[in-house]
């Protein structure tokens, strides 16, 4: 679909008259490695998984987006899609951009996995730090292949000068003011040992929003999602079915 000028590529499945929910993934990566998670919840709700400008069959954006840009393509994405209050999972970079929408348009549901929300401080590829954590990690073993070939070091290397712009707006950009401003009921899931993020930020993250609890799964990473995809669906289905009534 053409959004903002550009082709966003999207998949649209499940229950097509259930509640729908949006999974944005994180940055390097596709829809691929949102869809192990998502596949938990089309028997009873409307999947939309978009991949994000600039990665999977999407288009680059003809600028150097910010996280802001991000926001208001999924909105117009939605809006094309006739979609008005949906519930929003992201993980990482997606998460960002989710915690950005909530921010300023209506959102039923709100989680986020493993989600920057400031400025990084630290000079190490996050991409680097992923990619190792996968070889650690013997369940995501079968991503390793995936991951070398859209988050690896080479790969950092090798990212077009427009996605390069990108990346250093989105982790210089600090959206603690904005994120005061979510109200919809928010689930935070981290893992303990998420070296990308580090489980402080998961702690300063819930008290910036006043509806918000916090999962910190002992023994997970900047992955815990897939890591734990049967225990995270389920506190999903929880939130969801809690809220969607």
């Amino acid at each position: 679909m053409k959004i903002k000028g550009i082709d966003i590529n999207y998949i649209d499945y499940g229950k097509k008259t259930g509640d729908p929910i949006i999974f944005l993934h994180g940055w390097g990566q596709n829809i691929e490695m949102m869809k192990p998670l998502a596949d938990y919840f089309k028997d009873e709700y409307r999947i939309i998984i978009v991949d994000l400008p600039g990665f999977g069959k999407s288009d680059e954006p003809d600028f150097p987006w910010s996280i802001f840009d991000y926001r208001d393509a999924i909105k117009e994405l939605l809006d094309k899609l006739n979609i008005k209050n949906p519930n929003l999972v992201g993980h990482s970079f997606g998460g960002k951009i989710c915690l950005s929408y909530a921010s300023v348009y209506n959102v039923k549901n709100l989680i986020v996995l493993g989600s920057p929300f400031k400025a990084e401080t630290t000079k190490l590829s996050l991409k680097v730090k992923i990619l190792k954590m996968l070889k650690k990690v013997p369940v995501l073993k079968r991503f390793e292949a995936f991951a070398k070939k859209r988050i690896g070091s080479s790969d950092y290397r090798n990212a077009s000068p427009m996605m390069r712009q990108v990346l250093v707006k989105t982790v210089n950009l600090d959206i603690s003011e904005e994120i005061k401003k979510i109200k919809c009921p928010t689930l935070i899931v981290w893992g303990d040992l998420d070296e990308a993020v580090p489980v402080e930020h998961a702690q300063e993250l819930e008290s910036l929003i006043s509806d918000a609890g916090l999962v910190v799964l002992k023994g997970a990473t900047h992955y815990a999602y897939l890591e734990r995809v049967v225990q995270v669906a389920s506190m999903i289905k929880n939130l969801l079915g809690g809220n969607n009534k």
